[in-house]
């Protein structure tokens, strides 16, 4: 061996000694504005953070290949304060563009669509997956070209994921969670505390599922999506005939073998007014309990086939308001459980008419003399019952669900009552004030 090929000989050998003597990498916390974020963003590592200055971001944000770890995550968050952070959209690409991406933490940002033909934030359907995605407290808005384009989507398996406290507004889908063909499944979400309103189409849908792909491969078990604390409201701009959409659209797990254990708890949550459509509409399996639906416009919960059938139905200790059909159960999976009790239901009936033993079932116009205040037509809603009116004379036993002894208004529940609210103390005001 002669003299060169030893000096690489021993420094190859030293690099391989010295390495595991260096300790990992320190997380970093940058900061950038405008100008070189992009270069940011691509050299993040584990446990760094990126700070965007106050301003306006025209060549979106590319989450690309960004991989943390569960107690290492990335972190991009934007200016919380008066002067924001502000995305703007731009043609021919997705605002904030996510593809094979895990432990990523995204927060306080504003994104403009400026009626862009574009979506505000997309897990890229060329992603082989994302997982472990939070997005907090996003601002979206004017995404409104058509209502195809949505302020929230995941196009590829998409799992463990956390929205949290994003306000969105004026798109033409507000969350559209999975693939339209059931090829790209959206799993074991957690989504809480988000402000959907003026939506065209669905303020959220998550898509039925076929078979698991591989990469959920190490999910065991039956595991659960969370969808509580939310507002979905719906205006007079909601698209009508055929383009018409539920507020609130789940579709069903995997029919058998991975998934198929799989259920939705939905509860805490405010459904308000959908002009075209009815309010929630679900199959599968689904826990629902704690929510309050008002829709004055037309129908309220549909528990109906779509692209299957109801298979397990809890609905427990919900309020109804309707002023067409208030609860509707059919075509069910022969044997499954259903169980649709406890709950105040104002509507214009109910189908099958058997629903109404065990819930308390009264007419719509009823709603304004058993509630505090109702009105068909004044943003003022009081949702409490007045004085003793809809008391359960069963006695309330708690199951194991999270927040199942609190009531709309997260005060505990004590004694069984019809509907979302524990009592007839006034209902806090502020969920209704959009």
């Amino acid at each position: 061996m002669d003299r060169a090929h030893r000096r690489r000989a021993l420094t190859r050998l030293g690099a391989i000694l010295l390495a595991p003597l260096a300790g990992p990498a320190a997380a970093a916390e940058v900061r950038a504005g405008p100008e070189r974020y992009r270069e940011a963003v691509r050299a993040l590592r584990p446990g760094d953070t990126l700070r965007l200055e106050p301003g306006t971001y025209a060549q979106g944000l590319d989450v690309h290949r960004l991989i943390g770890t569960a107690d290492k995550p990335i972190v991009i968050t934007g200016a919380a304060g008066i002067s924001r952070s502000v995305l703007v959209a731009t043609p021919g690409r997705n605002t904030i563009s996510i593809v094979d991406s895990a432990f990523v933490r995204i927060a306080d940002l504003d994104l403009d669509g400026r009626n862009v033909a574009v979506d505000a934030v997309k897990a890229e359907g060329t992603s082989r997956f994302a997982h472990h995605i939070e997005l907090s407290r996003l601002r979206i808005s004017r995404f409104a070209a058509s209502q195809q384009n949505v302020g929230i989507s995941t196009k590829c398996p998409a799992w463990n994921w956390t929205l949290r406290g994003n306000r969105i507004d004026h798109v033409g889908t507000g969350l559209y969670l999975g693939n339209s063909d059931g090829s790209a499944p959206f799993v074991r979400g957690v989504i809480e505390g988000n402000v959907v309103s003026g939506t065209r189409g669905y303020a959220m849908q998550i898509k039925h599922q076929l078979t698991w792909p591989i990469e959920l491969e190490a999910l065991a078990g039956n595991g659960e999506t969370v969808i509580r604390y939310n507002t979905l409201a719906k205006r007079a701009n909601s698209s009508q005939g055929e383009l018409a959409r539920p507020s609130l659209l789940l579709g069903h797990w995997p029919v058998s073998g991975r998934g198929s254990g799989e259920r939705y708890l939905v509860y805490g949550n405010l459904l308000l007014d959908n002009p075209t459509e009815a309010l929630f509409q679900a199959e599968g399996n689904v826990t629902l309990y704690n929510n309050v639906f008002v829709n004055r416009h037309g129908d309220g919960v549909a528990i109906r086939e779509h692209n299957d059938i109801p298979r397990e139905i809890v609905m427990r200790h919900n309020t109804v308001v309707a002023r067409g059909v208030g609860v509707l159960l059919r075509n069910a999976a022969p044997g499954a459980r259903q169980t649709v009790a406890g709950n105040a239901i104002f509507a214009g009936s109910v189908d099958p008419a058997s629903l109404a033993q065990g819930n308390a079932v009264h007419a719509y116009d009823d709603a304004a003399t058993y509630l505090r205040a109702f009105s068909a037509d004044s943003p003022v809603l009081d949702l409490a019952p007045r004085g003793g009116r809809l008391a359960d004379a069963t006695q309330y036993r708690p199951e194991a669900l999270p927040d199942l002894g609190l009531d709309f208004d997260r005060r505990p529940r004590g004694a069984g009552t019809f509907g979302a609210y524990a009592g007839t103390a006034p209902a806090r005001p502020d969920r209704f004030r959009l």
